[in-house]
């Protein structure tokens, strides 16, 4: 019942949602949405998502107001009511002074001839034939109707003001979710040891070169360059191929086209070619130099991956 609300929902949309749209983008203040009930927690949600996506939104529970929350609407925020009925009595109470202090007002409401729905500047309906709840008493269907057009007025927003995954991390620099959006590659690396070894470095330093630095793997470096890499699993191919390994040096057993990424790249970046190349570990540059490593545990204790 309630997929099938929220697919309807589309039928129900009019110029008032784009006009609504419109007047958030145009407004010099802050969204401020009110409701009642199940309603009041859905605005909570909702003023989340805007804050998230670049509109400044704030919550005024509609029973507060009327008793001096009103204070919190300044002279260009823009108001939007949440109500299924439309008709409880704190909206009742509630619309009228919006009205008075001449602020727009969007209603998100169920029903159009409701004292809500004929008090608005734009009508955002979300009518549902039926709650899912078996009495048709607890907002179920209604409340997610609400949520989902709360989500759509946030997407055209952010749409318009060209809103970016960068402008995203900026609001976002907690979590994993954060670290996405932000996490370089050099802020791993850096923190790593810097395994390396040139050409010419016989196979035992290559061999405490990399159990020292504990990466399983050693870049081999020339004039700062990257020329090849030795990781843990060349030196037991080598172990299989040969008996005497006191004369090899690392270019006898090196691989010579590494994979390597900028130090400026980002994280998720690294987690894509580990990916696509089946590897546990990236040479780092910086500008063309050796820059260091990064390892997949980097990106597991991030929590990238």
């Amino acid at each position: 019942m309630e997929s099938e609300a929220i697919a309807n929902l589309a039928s129900l949309l009019d110029s008032d949602f784009s006009d609504a749209v419109t007047c958030i983008l145009n407004s010099k203040g802050r969204v401020i949405i009110t409701g009642i009930g199940k309603s009041a927690i859905i605005a909570t949600k909702i003023v989340a998502t805007l804050n998230s996506t670049g509109t400044p939104a704030v919550f005024m529970h509609a029973a507060d107001a009327i008793h001096g929350d009103l204070g919190l609407i300044l002279e260009n925020d823009v108001v939007i009511c949440i109500s299924k009925s439309g008709n409880t009595p704190e909206i009742k109470v509630l619309v009228p002074l919006i009205r008075r202090a001449k602020n727009k007002m969007i209603a998100i409401t169920g029903n159009r001839d409701s004292f809500l729905g004929k008090n608005t500047d734009y009508l955002l309906n979300t009518y549902v034939e039926k709650e899912a709840c078996p009495n048709n008493l607890a907002p179920t269907t209604s409340t997610t109707a609400q949520l989902v057009m709360g989500d759509a007025l946030a997407v055209c927003l952010l749409e318009l003001r060209g809103f970016t995954s960068n402008d995203f991390a900026k609001y976002h620099p907690g979590g994993a979710l954060g670290k996405k959006l932000y996490l370089r590659v050099s802020d791993m690396s850096d923190v790593n040891q810097k395994p390396q070894v040139n050409p010419n470095t016989n196979i035992k330093e290559v061999i405490i070169e990399i159990s020292e630095k504990m990466l399983g793997v050693t870049a081999v470096v020339e004039n700062n360059k990257i020329v090849g890499i030795i990781t843990d699993g060349d030196l037991r191919r080598m172990l299989t191929k040969s008996n005497d390994f006191s004369q090899l040096s690392a270019k006898d057993i090196m691989g010579a086209s590494p994979k390597t990424i900028e130090a400026n790249a980002m994280a998720v970046d690294a987690k894509e070619m580990m990916e696509s190349h089946g590897i546990t570990q990236l040479l780092v540059e910086k500008q063309g130099e050796y820059a260091g490593i990064v390892h997949i545990h980097d990106l597991i204790k991030e929590g990238i991956i």
